[in-house]
């Protein structure tokens, strides 16, 4: 009832008030079937309005600006944001307009078309405009694959190239941008200086000729760059709200010139305008200096000179000295638009390069010049500045259709990025370039060729050759130019140190990380002062022409791989790869990388391989000291699909001998804590991996996967962190199983994927193996020798592990021995090899030992190492050791016949396994008091006492219960069988393994004590596995042979006879 305050017997949940608030907390969902799910994972109904509002910011620009608020939120409290209404035409059309009209168009696209002539021009704006056009259809795609917040081209390729890529291009892409501001600069100073207020000039150029004038220019260009430098980036430091809201009106100033301009052509088609140009025969002479384009003026008191006649002649007067091409030619004038349809157009198709200081001369105009004639009053002349050729147009003009980023740069503050940035970007380089080349052909067939080579208007009074052009006045176009360049220099100057904050903040690059703090607003202080110092890099160079192409190498190289990371994407097909912008191709973007790539040698190879080097320097640098990030980038994408290609064509068929290196497992134990207990082992990998191949290291755990899974993943650490200190690349793996010989069985089966097996085992010899407490040690060694064997591995095994030399020890001198006694293809022949292209064993020789049986000949056999070694080209030292048959000493027969007989008195008392293992393990406890020279012969009590010759005493040792009593034996041997056991004879094959293992030992012991590392085979395992005499008779004969070496490693290897007979000629 309820009045008694119980639950109702028919609740599930009776008292029980966690249930009662998890029934609460469940109630009404009807979803009982996924309660313990929905306490990890939300349910799909409570998550869909945060899964409507998905930013898809790319991963890392998150990270920042939530960092970024985190440390607003601590100064004060966030505003609101406002959300964003930005369109296409705002948004996006009228950036990019803004930031590709610039400079260029307006002081020197009218010397390109005179230089370049109207088809070479435009062949290159076509060029240029085709690239920016391939590169805004890829940076679409990418662009509408996720938000591209402030960083704009920098978020595109690191998120999709990764962080090295992304850093390098990042950084190239902001120091092309810093350029640029340094461009708009130089080019406002030059309006103002030549066609706005030459008597400003601090070096004044009149009287000077030559290099001194265009010193004097260009220290002007200095002086008055560093001067507008310094006060724009104050602009930009007091506030760069004050720049966004000019930025309308320098847009328009660019929107009114260009149509001032169109609207000066339709003019010439109806009235041309009268624009003389005065020139001698067939030269265009400075305005400047003169009044009149004449020699004589006819007056009422007769011919009197004009001033063009004083400055040739040395008089004023008739009979004066003129100059010679003065006085041959005549003084004529031309109109220097002669208008649309005039029919210039013809003249001015081709190109008429200059060389510096050549004339600029009008063809087809008759002039007479003497043979040997030498140019004299050079000043009076309009000549080439610079030498001019179509490669240095390409880099002059590329930077006039660079800006197609604005757009993307501004996503965050579009209402609909998804379909504004693909729209507005390819509009405004659709316009522009229509723009372009409707310019490069008006141009040509509205202006004389003379007037379009004279690069400052030297010839039409000193106006801006565009500007003669423009309706209604030059002004509007000098005055437009002039705003526009310096709106673009502080649209730069406020671009650039964004781009420098957002790379800091990434963290990619350490040494730029100061750059990423500022302002409390936000605002990147640090940032723009290194923006200020480079740009003012650009202001000393002082030449237009000489930074154009500088920033033209580094945009290029920014739009080469936002194509590059399209074409990968595309290619590649990731899941994550799906832009709502769908005319795009990889075949698109290829071509577009290719026009980048080929446009940045044509400008200038010098720029282009410096520019790589930058890049490339910038690259490796994040790679070796950047932050991690992972961002699943296209290169780790291409790298997966590049390995899987690689493994499947390994996997095709049997890899030659030429191939073969040395693939090593290297098999390593670990403690309790999961830490290495040979780190030695990783060092002598690092020494052998002279020879590169696969690397794993691996251990085992006994247990089960579900327990031990955290010992797991303590251990895979362990091994990586040891594997980066030892400098050993490569993989890890970890084997969980019920025991430690399955779990090292199914690491040995398992490692490994496709065609990149491994082909050699490397483990350490066991340790304390010798040990009662350690007996299974030397058994599961045992088995990982047949195993090796049956799957035609290599196995190497070092003893003394802790011996061997860490990676930062140095041998100066000493010898590496190797005893050749099996043939095994060569292996022992290629690990010394491979050991001293390691420094640590560089300065080692090398000597070979052989072994020489009774019926060869020691002197041939050295003979015919001598000369294999030399067709191997391995340098070293040869020697035969001859091991003539001797004496079986009784210290061999005793050793076997002990073994044997301890073997079979286990058997027939039937202990159990672990009595019987460790009763065999007193065999190995007297090997090391013994010795050949004293041999201990052990001979078994009878019951009076007396003592056997020949026989061996059988101790037998049983645990104790837990009352203390002696346990019973499992089973009782009969006295027949024991007494049989102590009439055996030892088996001669075994007598003879133990025999040569002392004497081999001896001879070693003998030529090689001093070495610093000594190599032999290791005896193959004996191929019956039952009794345990094998094992030990294996075990034994390994201790004799190796014991009193402090170092050595031992090949055991069957199958690389066939392989490698091949690998060292």
């Amino acid at each position: 009832s309820l009045s008694d305050g119980n639950p109702k017997e028919s609740s599930p949940f009776i008292n029980s008030s966690e249930a009662t608030e998890k029934s609460q907390q469940y109630d009404g969902k009807h979803m009982a079937l996924f309660e313990e799910e929905m306490e990890t994972s939300p349910m799909v109904s409570s998550m869909l309005s945060s899964l409507a509002n998905y930013s898809n910011l790319p991963q890392g620009s998150k990270e920042h600006e939530e960092e970024a608020d985190n440390e607003e939120e601590d100064k004060k409290k966030k505003k609101p944001v406002k959300a964003p209404a930005l369109g296409t035409l705002m948004g996006v059309y009228l950036p990019c307009i803004q930031n590709i009209f610039g400079v260029i168009l307006f002081l020197r696209m009218t010397w390109m078309v005179g230089i370049g002539g109207v088809i070479g021009s435009f062949i290159i704006v076509f060029m240029c405009c085709s690239t920016t056009m391939l590169t805004a259809i890829s940076m679409s795609a990418i662009a509408t694959n996720g938000v591209v917040p402030a960083g704009g081209s920098y978020y595109m390729i690191s998120r999709s190239l990764g962080p090295e890529f992304g850093g390098a291009v990042g950084i190239c892409f902001y120091l092309g941008t810093t350029f640029a501001g340094a461009m708009y600069i130089l080019g406002s100073i030059e309006l103002l200086l030549i066609y706005i207020l030459p008597q400003a000039a601090i070096f004044k150029m009149e009287g000077l000729e030559g290099a001194e004038a265009e010193a004097a220019m260009l220290n002007n260009m200095r002086v008055y760059g560093t001067i507008v430098l310094s006060f724009m980036a104050t602009v930009v430091f007091v506030g760069v709200k004050y720049v966004n809201k000019l930025a309308l009106l320098f847009l328009a100033c660019v929107i009114l010139s260009i149509l001032a301009v169109y609207a000066g052509v339709i003019k010439t088609a109806i009235e041309p305008p009268d624009f003389p140009v005065c020139m001698l025969g067939n030269r265009p002479l400075i305005s400047k200096g003169f009044d009149v384009c004449a020699k004589t003026l006819e007056s009422g008191n007769g011919t009197v000179t004009t001033k063009l006649w004083k400055i040739f002649c040395d008089t004023p007067f008739l009979n004066a000295t003129c100059d010679e091409y003065f006085s041959n030619n005549n003084v004529s004038f031309i109109q220097g638009i002669p208008g649309v349809m005039s029919g210039i157009l013809k003249e001015n198709l081709f190109g008429n390069y200059l060389e510096k200081g050549n004339l600029v001369a009008k063809i087809g105009i008759a002039t007479v010049e003497g043979p040997d004639e030498t140019l004299t009053n050079s000043n009076r002349y309009v000549l080439a500045d610079i030498t001019s050729f179509f490669t240095l147009l390409v880099g002059i003009y590329f930077p006039s259709v660079t800006g197609i980023m604005a757009g993307s740069n501004r996503s965050g503050d579009l209402r609909d990025a998804q379909k504004s940035i693909p729209i507005g970007t390819i509009m405004a380089i659709t316009t522009t370039s229509l723009v372009y080349m409707s310019a490069v052909v008006l141009f040509g067939a509205c202006i004389d060729g003379v007037v379009l080579r004279d690069k400052f208007g030297e010839g039409v009074n000193g106006n801006l050759v565009i500007g003669t052009l423009a309706w209604p006045s030059p002004w509007v176009i000098v005055i437009g130019s002039f705003f526009s360049t310096c709106g673009a220099g502080l649209q730069s100057l406020t671009g650039a140190p964004r781009l420098m904050q957002a790379i800091s903040r990434d963290g990619v690059v350490p040494i730029l990380r100061v750059f990423g703090h500022g302002k409390a607003n936000g605002e990147p202080t640090w940032a723009l002062l290194l923006t200020a110092c480079i740009c003012e890099i650009g202001i000393l160079i002082a030449s237009l022409d000489a930074v154009a192409p500088i920033l033209s190498m580094f945009f290029l190289m920014c739009y080469m791989f936002v194509n590059l990371a399209c074409a990968l994407q595309t290619l590649l097909r990731t899941p994550n790869w799906r832009p709502r912008f769908k005319f795009y191709h990889w075949a698109l973007s290829f071509l577009g990388m290719s026009l980048c790539l080929s446009l940045m040698f044509i400008c200038s190879w010098f720029y282009a391989i410096v520019a790589m080097v930058i890049a490339g320097s910038i690259y490796k640098y994040i790679e070796f000291h950047g932050a991690e990030k992972e961002w699943g980038d296209g290169i780790r994408g291409i790298s997966l699909s590049a390995a899987r290609y690689a493994l499947m064509r390994l996997d095709e068929g049997p890899a030659h001998t030429k191939n073969w290196r040395p693939q090593l497992l290297v098999l390593v134990s670990t403690d309790v804590e999961q830490n290495v207990e040979q780190p030695r082992l990783l060092s002598l990998t690092n020494q052998l991996k002279a020879g590169k191949g696969l690397t794993i290291v691996g251990t085992a755990l006994a247990g089960t996967y579900l327990e031990n899974h955290p010992q797991a993943q303590r251990a895979e650490q362990s091994l990586r962190k040891l594997m980066e200190t030892e400098k050993v690349k490569g993989f890890c793996q970890v084997t969980i199983s019920s025991n430690m010989r399955d779990a090292t069985s199914h690491l040995l089966q398992a490692s490994g994927l496709g065609g990149l097996m491994h082909n050699t085992v490397l483990v350490s010899w066991p340790r304390n193996w010798k040990q009662a407490d350690d007996h299974q040690t030397w058994r599961d060694f045992i088995e990982l020798v047949r195993e090796t064997t049956a799957a035609h591995l290599a196995l190497l095994v070092p003893k003394n592990i802790a011996a061997f030399p860490s990676n930062g020890e140095r041998f100066s001198e000493g010898h590496i021995d190797v005893w050749w006694i099996v043939h095994d293809g060569g292996m022992l022949m290629l690990l010394p090899f491979l050991l001293r292209q390691h420094k640590v064993w560089r300065k080692c020789r090398m000597r070979i030992f052989t072994v020489a049986q009774m019926d060869d000949n020691s002197i041939q056999m050295k003979k015919d190492l001598t000369t294999f070694l030399y067709h191997l080209r391995i340098d070293a030292e040869v020697e035969v050791v001859e091991m003539h048959d001797s004496d079986i000493s009784a210290y061999t027969y005793e050793k076997t016949l002990v073994m044997e007989q301890r073997s079979q008195i286990l058997k027939q008392i039937n202990l159990t396994k672990t009595e019987r293992e460790r009763e065999v393990q007193l065999i190995h406890d007297s090997t090391s008091p013994a010795s050949p020279a004293n041999p201990a012969t052990l001979i078994p009590a009878t019951e009076g006492g007396a003592q056997t010759p020949g026989s061996a005493e059988v101790q037998m040792t049983w645990t104790e219960k837990a009352d203390g009593e002696l346990a019973k034996p499992p089973g009782t041997a009969t006295p027949e069988g024991i007494k049989d056991i102590f009439n055996m004879k030892p088996n001669q094959s075994n007598v003879r393994r133990m025999h040569t293992a002392l004497r081999l030992n001896g001879v070693i012991v003998k030529k090689s004590s001093e070495a610093k590392l000594v190599l032999l085979n290791m005896p193959g395992p004996p191929k019956n596995r039952a009794g345990d005499e094998n094992c030990i008779l294996l075990s034994l004969s390994l201790s004799l042979t190796l014991r009193e070496l402090p170092r050595v490693v031992v090949l055991e290897q069957t199958f690389i006879i066939a392989k490698m007979l091949h690998i060292l000629p």
